[in-house]
C-alpha cells in the first residue's frame, strides 16, 4: 500500500512538473469542483456574459457578506492605485504569477514555452495572449517596483483589445499617462515606475514567469482562474465563480427594497423604526405590490423580479 501511494505521488508530481507554467484542464476543474456550469477550452469557468453585467451595480458590502457567510474570508484586497477611479471593473480572471528573477528556472520556462508551447517573445506577453472578452488580467508580481514594470501602454493597449477590461495587478506600472488615454482600462495596481523589467538571463532579470491560470495571491486574498473580479471604490473582490448568481441575487433584492423604503419614508407612510427593523406583513405585501406596479421601470431584469415574487408567500 505504501509503494502503491509513493508510486501515484511520483506520477502526481511529474505531471506538475511538466506543466510548471500552466496547469491542465483537469487539474483545472479538480480544484474548481462546485462550479457546475460553462467552461473555456482550458477548464476555466466561464460565468455567463448576463452575471457579469448585472454585477456591475453590485457593491463591495454586498459581495462580502455573502462571501463571508460561506465561510470565504479571504477574497479581498484594497489599498490600490487606480486608473478610471470612478468606474467599475468585472471580469473573469486570468491569473500569472511573477517571482524574483532566477536564470536557471528562467532559461528552462524560456526553452519550454517557444520550444514546445509555441509562445513567442518575452514572458510578460505569455498571459495576455490566452486573454478573450470579459476576461481581466490578475497579476501578482510580488510588489515589484523599480525595473519591475512589465506593463506599459503597449501592453495595455493589447489588453484592452483583447478584453475590453483594465487589469489587477500587485506591482508597478509604467507609461501612466498613455494608460489613462486608454478610455475603458479600469485597473488597480500598487505603483508606478519610469523603468521597465529586465528580461536577460545572462545580464540583469527581475522577474520570472512560473504560473499561467495557476491559483496565486493577491495581497492578502486567494485567486483561482475564472474567479469573477469586482473591483470599484478602491477595493476589489475576488468572487468564485459557483457564488456569483448568488452575489448578484442578493444585491438586486437589496437594492429593490432599500429603493422601496426610502420611497415609503419621503412619503411618510411609515416610520424610519419600521423600516430599520424587521418588516411586518403589511410592509411586505406593500413592497410586493410596489414591485408588481414598478416592474417594467426598475434597475432589475423583470424576469428576475417575476421570480422573486413567485417565492414570497404573502
Amino acid at each position: 500500500m505504501k509503494r502503491t501511494l509513493i508510486f501515484s505521488a511520483l506520477i502526481l508530481l511529474s505531471g506538475f512538473a511538466a506543466t510548471a507554467q500552466q496547469i491542465s484542464r483537469e487539474e483545472l476543474i479538480f480544484l474548481t469542483p462546485e462550479w457546475k456550469g460553462e467552461r473555456f477550452p482550458d477548464g476555466r469557468p466561464k460565468v455567463p456574459d448576463d452575471l457579469l453585467t448585472r454585477l456591475k451595480l453590485v457593491t463591495l458590502e454586498e459581495a462580502w457578506a455573502v462571501l463571508r457567510g460561506h465561510n470565504y474570508n479571504h477574497q479581498y484586497e484594497d489599498g490600490w492605485i487606480m486608473i478610471n477611479p470612478d468606474s467599475v471593473l468585472v471580469g473573469r480572471a486570468v491569473t500569472a504569477t511573477f517571482v524574483p528573477g532566477r536564470p536557471d528556472i528562467h532559461r528552462v520556462i524560456d526553452k519550454k514555452g517557444h520550444e514546445k508551447d509555441g509562445r513567442v517573445k518575452s514572458q510578460n506577453s505569455w498571459p495576455i495572449d490566452m486573454l478573450v472578452k470579459g476576461d481581466v488580467y490578475v497579476v501578482d508580481q510580488f510588489g515589484a517596483h523599480e525595473d519591475g514594470p512589465t506593463i506599459g501602454d503597449n501592453l495595455g493597449n493589447s489588453i484592452y483589445a483583447k478584453t475590453g477590461n483594465g487589469i489587477v495587478y500587485n506591482g508597478a506600472v509604467r507609461d501612466i499617462n498613455g494608460l489613462k488615454e486608454i478610455g475603458g482600462f479600469t485597473s488597480f495596481f500598487r505603483s508606478y515606475h519610469p523603468s521597465h523589467h529586465l528580461n536577460n538571463p545572462d545580464g540583469r532579470l527581475n522577474t520570472t514567469l512560473i504560473g499561467i491560470n495557476t491559483p496565486t495571491r493577491i495581497g492578502k486574498a486567494t485567486v483561482m482562474p475564472g474567479d469573477v473580479v469586482l473591483g470599484r471604490d478602491g477595493g476589489v473582490i475576488f468572487i468564485p465563480p459557483h457564488l456569483v448568481e448568488q452575489v448578484v441575487k442578493t444585491s438586486e433584492i437589496v437594492r429593490l427594497r432599500d429603493m422601496f423604503g426610502h420611497q415609503r419614508l419621503r412619503e411618510q407612510k411609515y416610520t424610519p423604526g419600521q423600516i430599520d427593523s424587521r418588516w411586518s406583513e403589511e410592509i411586505e405585501r406593500d413592497f410586493s405590490q410596489w414591485l408588481n406596479d414598478h416592474i417594467d421601470k426598475l434597475p432589475v431584469p423583470k424576469e428576475q423580479i417575476q421570480e422573486y415574487l413567485k417565492t414570497r408567500t404573502w
